[in-house]
């Protein structure tokens, strides 16, 4: 759907890649911008994980995308840099706020370079602002945003998320703005300057929740809840309720309903109160009840009575899922030999998934491709190897990586 659109990406971690993932999946032609030694994600990764010396963190946000390591610091990289842009739709960074106007790229010099530019930046707290020097990373705007406060209770104490859903959604909100940037530029030819930011991406996360909090003149009490109640704001049921083998949430259902699918003379005592109010009541008598029976028998009780419930899978249930295999969810992919799964676009296009075209698994596996396509010669892209403006991987047809 993007096939022509073309994106330059100075981008490192999570969120910025993230962004032009999206793109890149969509069919955009998205050249990764590497430093000489490789971006970040290439050089970390969580729980130590590396795939024949490729990081799990570098895989999880970098498919579809063309690399190419420039040394931005040297005028003869700059130079190759600034051909780049001028041949780009779209530029994407997430350096700290001002290091790109440093590097020699600000609004006036893109605009020189490119007038009808799509200029878009990712950062923690956006460009201006008292927090506009402050690091920007997921669990810190996890806490400012409040999304780790309400996530636990106060008895239990401030409980973050167990992903990186600011990063993930942050880059997806920035990929939604390029798309609106380039809806513009092909009807009315002209550029814009697209900022988002992970703190203005916590907070969307949590809209239903804020609106109700700001709107309703809540105070903190508000948040002390029984355990297995999932949020401050829904009436019981919804939650996480207890099995003899495992657990299952259940969400809003009708309580009459309930309480016959799990023959529970407590929860049928508790339908004239008031499933807000009294919401502590109805999750302590349902776990009660629900921890009498396996999920299996849960599972026939509560599709018999219509009650709306799912069991708590664990990441080693999910590749065997019925559903998510039939969706296609994960992808399998050969890195250097070895088969792993990775996790597939989001959505479906015409009912199909995006194909993988290329995985960049070397630090400038398409530096020549590129400089070629960009009016280089090959003595200069010799010149520009050997003055170390830019870095090349030894095989630049390596393997892509798609199985």
């Amino acid at each position: 759907m993007l096939g022509g659109i073309k994106v330059v990406s100075f981008c490192h971690f999570l969120q910025g890649p993230a962004a032009d993932q999206y793109l890149a999946d969509m069919g955009a032609d998205v050249i990764k911008v590497e430093p000489l030694t490789g971006a970040y994600e290439r050089h970390w990764s969580g729980a130590g994980v590396y795939v024949e010396g490729v990081s799990g963190f570098y895989l999880c946000a970098n498919r579809n995308k063309r690399s190419i390591a420039i040394d931005l610091k040297s005028s003869e990289g700059k130079e190759v840099a600034r051909r780049l842009i001028a041949g780009a739709d779209v530029v994407l960074e997430n350096f700290r706020p001002g290091v790109f106007s440093r590097l020699g790229f600000d609004q006036a010099e893109l605009d020189r370079l490119n007038p009808t530019l799509i200029f878009a930046s990712a950062s923690g707290f956006g460009s201006s602002g008292p927090m506009v020097d402050k690091p920007g990373q997921d669990i810190l705007v996890q806490a400012r945003s409040g999304l780790i406060s309400v996530t636990g209770t106060p008895g239990i104490g401030p409980t973050p998320v167990g992903a990186a859903v600011v990063d993930q959604h942050g880059g997806a909100l920035l990929a939604m703005g390029i798309l609106g940037a380039i809806v513009r530029k092909l009807r009315e030819g002209k550029g814009t300057r697209v900022e988002g930011s992970l703190l203005n991406a916590g907070i969307d996360l949590q809209g239903e929740p804020l609106v109700n909090w700001f709107a309703g003149g809540m105070a903190r009490d508000v948040l002390n809840r029984e355990k297995n109640l999932a949020t401050w704001f829904h009436e019981a049921p919804y939650g996480v309720y207890p099995a003899r083998d495992g657990h299952v949430v259940v969400s809003l259902c009708k309580v009459p309903d309930l309480a016959k699918a799990v023959e529970s003379d407590d929860m049928r005592a508790l339908l004239s109160k008031d499933r807000y109010e009294d919401r502590d009541e109805f999750a302590k008598a349902l776990a009660l009840a629900t921890a009498k029976f396996s999920v299996e028998e849960l599972e026939r009780r509560f599709d018999s009575h219509n009650v709306w419930w799912a069991p708590i899978r664990y990441y080693d249930e999910l590749l065997n899922d019925p559903q998510l295999v039939h969706s296609e969810v994960f992808r399998k992919v050969q890195v250097k030999g070895r088969t792993i799964h990775l996790v597939n676009h989001p959505n479906r296009y015409d009912g199909k998934v995006p194909d993988l075209r290329v995985l960049a698994l070397e630090i400038g596996e398409h530096t020549r491709e590129i400089l070629s396509e960009h009016g280089y010669s090959a003595s200069e892209v010799e010149q520009l190897l050997s003055a170390n403006a830019v870095v090349a991987s030894r095989d630049e047809a390596s393997e892509r990586g798609a199985a």
